[in-house]
């Protein structure tokens, strides 16, 4: 059983990250390998709680205090084993996860800091890695059936690798030059480091998956044709409609650009370095897009936001803003707004915060203004309150307060607007909800064996709920193809992460 003074005796601690002088100079990972002694001490920490409320912060219904157990007992293979019979990427989820189950872990309710999950799972991963070197588990005999995966971001592959242990035929069809979806050219190489992902690769490959990529199906290749060559067709094609803001006065100006296409600019920048390529960050136009040098201007106060920041940063940016609508959060759960166990609303500070640049709450843009010749030169910015009416975001500037910030780059990341409208959805007979994403029944079909899950599904979401609803979507793939048995299904079409209602 687990310590149940463990808590009592070790404060949480995370190891150090790289110092900041040294990490902007590279692309590498922010955290450093943590040592075998402060992760079983961590893991100590978990206590006997009786109803561990983490798994119900964790769609994927992780085994956390199974696993955090066996670190502390020093049995590292069982808890390789426990974590990656819940979760087919670990490697990804420990690396990228918010931890909604830190959230709704007990101590944080008994006023103690919630055990470091996210970190364990981490160390766990890699050293699944280490051990074998993530040994492929093909299938004992091959089903006969063929299953289509749209989409290579973590719903897709986590379906695909579900599918291909159960013996079906997968092929994964990636518009993309490379698999990983946002994984690959979302997410910069200092949180994720794209080795991981092709570690995963080689091994889905392995076990049979196959990968094309370069197909945009819907224009290179028909539903009508994918439907004719498999039994089942899967669409996990995310959330990549930015939401934009095209009323703002000078929205149009050179320089004013969706946060995605930083990202995956700077993302194919790294790649090609690593190949021994070097190439500049640019659009698919040919318009550069790099903030080597500029006043950089953020609008938005999330993750995508959070890594443009980094970003900025390690192009040596001269100057960073990031706005954000809303007052500052609190350090501190507000138990009357987000009691425990849910998700709760905090001043988050991510590590490209403390590398750099200003962040300025309570205030939206007003104008992007011109330079004269079509190119922004400054945000115009005006103090404001929020609040809802009838459901409505209301949005109120307060006369006398607008000023100006510097801004040659100005980066929207104000959200997405659910999955891209594109010829496949017409194809294959579903359509976008009023949210922008693909309803499916419970059985999570969109239409008759056509199924959806992850992002494209739920909306921009967390990894782990991608993940989740790949591995229910493959669990609900293999029933309609007659497969013996059953796989895995964490959450249905329905499910929402806790709130308080």
């Amino acid at each position: 059983m687990p310590d149940p003074n463990g808590f009592l005796r070790y404060d949480r601690r995370l190891p150090a990250r790289r110092p900041v002088p040294v990490r902007i100079s590279d692309w590498r990972e922010v955290y450093p390998p943590a040592g075998e002694e402060l992760i079983r001490e961590q893991a100590t920490r978990c206590m006997d709680c009786g109803i561990p409320f983490c798994h119900d912060g964790c769609p994927l219904g992780n085994r956390i205090p199974d696993w955090n157990d066996l670190v502390r007992t020093g049995n590292w293979d069982a808890a390789v084993e426990s974590l990656q019979a819940t979760n087919n990427f670990p490697e990804f989820t420990g690396r990228l996860c918010p931890a909604p189950c830190e959230a709704a872990c007990v101590l944080g309710l008994g006023g103690q800091q919630p055990v470091t999950i996210k970190q364990v799972e981490v160390e766990i991963a890699d050293a699944a890695v280490a051990r074998d070197g993530l040994r492929p588990r093909p299938a004992s005999a091959p089903t006969g059936r063929s299953v289509a995966v749209v989409g290579s971001g973590p719903a897709g592959l986590a379906a695909a690798q579900q599918l291909a242990r159960a013996g079906h035929t997968v092929t994964v069809y990636e518009r993309d030059d490379a698999i990983g979806g946002l994984l690959r050219y979302g997410i910069p190489d200092f949180k994720l480091e794209k080795q991981h992902i092709d570690k995963r690769l080689a091994q889905l490959t392995a076990e049979g998956v196959r990968f094309r990529t370069g197909v945009d199906v819907g224009v290179d290749v028909t539903a009508e044709q994918l439907r004719a060559e498999h039994d089942a067709v899967l669409l996990a094609c995310g959330a990549l409609q930015g939401r934009d803001t095209p009323e703002t006065p000078g929205r149009a100006l050179r320089g004013v650009h969706q946060a995605m296409a930083h990202l995956v600019a700077a993302n194919r920048v790294v790649a090609a370095a690593g190949n021994g390529r070097p190439a500049p960050a640019t659009l698919p136009d040919g318009t550069p897009i790099d903030a080597a040098g500029k006043h950089v201007v953020i609008i938005g106060g999330g993750d995508t936001a959070a890594d443009c920041l980094g970003v900025a940063h390690r192009q040596g940016a001269a100057g960073v803003h990031q706005l954000d609508l809303y007052p500052q959060p609190p350090t501190e759960r507000d138990a009357a707004r987000d009691p425990w166990p849910t998700w709760p609303w905090l001043l988050r500070n991510y590590p490209a915060h403390e590398e750099g640049g200003e962040r300025v709450f309570a205030v939206a843009v007003q104008e992007f203004v011109d330079d004269g010749t079509g190119q922004v030169r400054a945000v115009r910015i005006a103090e404001v309150t929020v609040e809802k009416v009838d459901g409505r975001r209301i949005v109120t500037p307060l006369p006398g307060s607008e000023r100006e910030i510097p801004a040659d780059l100005v980066l929207l990341a104000i959200g997405f607007e659910g999955t891209e409208q594109q010829p496949l959805l017409a194809q294959f007979g579903v359509t976008r909800n009023a949210r922008g994403a693909v309803d499916a029944r419970p059985d999570w079909q969109a239409a008759d064996g056509v199924f959806v899950a992850g992002d494209m599904h739920r909306g921009a979401s967390l990894i782990v709920w991608a993940i989740a609803e790949g591995r229910a979507a493959a669990a609900a793939i293999h029933a309609y193809l007659g497969g013996v048995g059953e796989l895995p299904a964490p959450v249905d079409p329905a499910r929402q992460p806790l709130a308080a209602r």
